[in-house]
């Protein structure tokens, strides 16, 4: 029987014994670990389906890549505005929306459509109203069922901005916390944006964990976009045409608006706006979404 032995420039001084297989083993194989070779196959484990050097209890806690999970896509319910809906496929459930826009951009006419969708799926919703500028008469004609309605009013008995918006985050920790509402809708739309902005990032951070695995849409109305990369859903609205009607007492002197008020045959009666939505920002797909506009029309209660 011959011998060789072979040194490498990886391992000096450390050489490598391979001899016949009559021979007893020269250089057993070092505890804990295996070596592998086609007359060997590698040994699993029955319950992980890894090799047993992978079994150290200091890797315990790591997952194979091969065995992650992928994400499942939220689920999308309607907003109540179908143009919308093909715009954005809906709200996600489990996520943050953002609603931007300036004064009379439809802001107010999205969220009452949205919250009528949620109480005809039969759901529970909570307007926090930063403001207290929700219409009572704006919410019963846009078909919201009030019976499953929750309306926060915290501008009620304050006029510090400031304290307006902590009572704000803090009825929004207690409502996300307790859980069992469809829809939650915080209205930041008639706050100063310099006000809006003292919202930490790391409280809209809170609130996306908060709502995460449930079936909550978290909806955002502002002025201008505050949440940053916490939301999935950011959309812009504007609106390009006003619509309305010549006020004449001789024409209709029935009408509610002649008798009480009359006007003047110059007076204009607004009856509607043509909004304009742009989709900025979505996290529901993998690769990034292009932006797109869609217009939609809304009209006043007393335009029939």
């Amino acid at each position: 029987m011959s011998s060789a032995v072979f040194s490498t420039s990886a391992a000096q001084s450390r050489p490598f014994v391979f001899a016949s297989e009559n021979e007893a083993e020269v250089c057993p194989e070092p505890l804990g670990v295996e070596l592998f070779n086609e007359a060997r196959p590698p040994q699993r484990a029955d319950n992980t389906g890894l090799p047993r050097a992978f079994q150290d209890s200091r890797l315990a806690g790591v997952t194979a890549a091969s065995r992650l999970a992928v994400r499942p896509a939220p689920e999308m319910v309607s907003s109540g505005i179908a143009a919308m809906d093909t715009l954005t496929g809906g709200l996600p459930r489990g996520c943050l929306t953002e609603i931007c826009g300036p004064a009379s951009s439809g802001r107010s006419t999205l969220m009452l459509s949205a919250l009528a969708a949620a109480t005809g799926r039969r759901e529970f919703c909570a307007v926090i109203d930063a403001s207290d500028a929700l219409d009572p008469q704006s919410v019963a004609s846009a078909g919201i069922e009030l019976d499953r309605l929750l309306w926060v009013r915290c501008g009620e008995n304050s006029h510090h901005a400031e304290h307006r918006l902590e009572q704000l985050l803090r009825v929004t920790d207690l409502l996300l916390e307790s859980g069992g509402f469809g829809l939650i809708v915080l209205d930041l739309g008639d706050l100063p944006p310099q006000t809006a902005r003292r919202i930490p990032l790391t409280t809209w951070f809170r609130f996306r964990r908060a709502v995460e695995h449930t079936p909550t849409v978290l909806l955002t109305v502002e002025r201008q976009s505050i949440a940053g990369s916490c939301s999935s859903l950011l959309i812009k609205l504007g609106f390009i045409k006003l619509g309305s009607i010549k006020l004449n007492p001789s024409e209709n002197p029935e009408h509610p608006m002649n008798s009480q008020f009359p006007a003047p045959t110059h007076a204009q009666l607004l009856t509607g706006l043509e909004i304009t939505a742009e989709l900025v920002r979505s996290r529901m797909e993998r690769k990034p979404v292009r932006s797109a506009e869609i217009t939609f029309a809304s009209k006043t209660a007393w335009a029939g």
